[in-house]
């Protein structure tokens, strides 16, 4: 992807930092997981569906990247001609889950901040629909291993940048490249929704000025869907109508094929950002929804689902309550409105998606829904349901093994599995542990 702006060198520091981000210091060096070779099967383990309950003492099958059967305790394991017998691991009541989906995030497309060139979130100009996050996203990312070292084994990954930045892929955590690593190359276009200027102590633009660059900025958004769904018309009328990736590029939106995902905050942006996709029959999903909550019998009525964009937030103003992010998750999912949650933090704190989870159940949300809100839930928001968030013959073999409960911080995820790959959990973080540890009993024993 092409940057936002025209990023040049300035300075011998810079050139310093690009030196310093050397693949040995900046990329992940692990190998990646080689394919299933035969049949595994886990037995005596604690098993969460998400969406059947908790089998006790279970046993669960999968081969060749899909889950088989999914068995409760004493149950018959199916018997498939001709088919080797499975490698049997005995978890001895261990935990297994569905993998972890960070819903939000620019994971694999950041690098290091500090360093522009290794930075590929978004494209010149206000508009780029044609643009593909999945093609600038990182396979050998830092940042990754460390995200599916805590249960995080797929991503929905976001461009961001101008009014239509682009359209979101949905990656699993692991792969030699991004045809390998991808779920869904295209699972809808982002559009950035204009809100309001926030005026404090009489900056910014006057009242009038900011309405001006909200009706403009909106109108923008509107005229590209008009003139996609015009030149469809003409294309199709006509073949001989040149083809223009840009238009094309919202078509399945336009189809329904594949939501609109709106980045909206505000109550006003949330309202206006349904009642255009309404208009447009167009199938939202609110992305961020801080303010979600003031808008619930709208979301409700128009089935809009919202992509909470993190938890651990303070409160947006001073007259609200100081709970107001921790109670969301609970307040949308009473008023019967469909949510997930993510974390609404840098791409380097993916990892910590569980632990807003937690907060959620400890702010009113029961402990099933907020495990449901990190997996099935965000799974089917992002068009992914029918292969991810929950373990389910067909589906996915894409779990992760723990000795305890994922909101639990003591809780150590001990095998994960990306369509029954094993995946190696090392990180420069466990690795550099390894090496200190060792560098004090060196200096203990002598």
């Amino acid at each position: 992807m092409i940057r936002s702006t025209n990023r040049v060198l300035q300075s011998s520091a810079v050139l310093l930092a690009l030196q310093l981000a050397t693949p040995a210091s900046a990329q992940d060096l692990l190998n990646k997981a080689a394919p299933q070779k035969g049949p595994i099967l886990l037995t005596n383990a604690t098993i969460h569906t998400v969406s059947d309950g908790i089998v006790l003492g279970g046993s669960l099958l999968f081969n060749k990247g899909k889950i088989q059967a999914v068995l409760a305790k004493g149950e018959a394991l199916p018997q498939e001609q001709g088919a080797p017998a499975p490698q049997t691991i005995d978890l001895g009541g261990k935990h297994v889950f569905p993998g972890m989906i960070s819903a939000h995030t620019q994971l694999g497309l950041i690098e290091i901040g500090m360093v522009p060139q290794s930075v590929d979130t978004d494209e010149l100009g206000d508009m780029s629909p044609e643009a593909l996050a999945s093609t600038a996203v990182n396979p050998d990312s830092a940042a990754i291993p460390v995200a599916r070292t805590n249960g995080v084994l797929t991503a929905g990954v976001f461009p961001i940048g101008g009014l239509i930045p682009g359209r979101i892929a949905i990656m699993q955590l692991d792969g030699w490249t991004n045809q390998d690593m991808a779920v869904r190359l295209d699972a809808g276009p982002v559009v950035s929704w204009p809100s309001e200027r926030r005026r404090r102590f009489r900056r910014g633009p006057a009242p009038s000025e900011d309405k001006g660059r909200l009706a403009r900025q909106r109108q923008q958004i509107d005229d590209a869907f008009t003139a996609a769904k015009a030149w469809s018309t003409a294309r199709t009328a006509d073949p001989t109508v040149p083809l223009d990736i840009r238009h094309a590029a919202l078509l399945p939106a336009l189809r329904g094929e594949v939501p609109v995902f709106v980045l909206a905050n505000t109550v006003e942006q949330i309202e206006s950002a349904v009642r255009w996709g309404v208009r447009r029959k167009l199938r939202v999903v609110i992305v961020g929804g801080h303010e979600a909550r003031g808008c619930t019998a709208l979301l409700k009525q128009h089935q809009v689902p919202v992509i909470i964009d993190g938890v651990h937030r303070l409160p947006r103003r001073d007259d609200v309550a100081y709970d107001e992010a921790f109670t969301l998750p609970r307040d949308l999912q009473t008023a019967g409105v469909k949510f997930c949650i993510g974390t609404g933090d840098e791409y380097s704190n993916d990892r910590n998606l569980p632990y807003h989870a937690a907060t959620a159940a400890a702010y009113g949300l029961s402990p099933q829904d907020a495990l449901a809100a990190i997996t099935k839930s965000a799974a089917e928001i992002l068009g992914v349901g029918e292969q991810l968030g929950s373990l389910k013959a067909g589906k996915d073999a894409t779990l992760f093994i723990s000795d305890g409960h994922p909101f639990e911080l003591t809780s150590k995820i001990e095998m994960a599995f990306i369509q029954g790959r094993k995946i190696d959990l090392r990180t420069k973080h466990t690795e550099l542990a390894k090496k200190y540890r060792e560098c004090y009993r060196q200096i203990r024993g002598k």
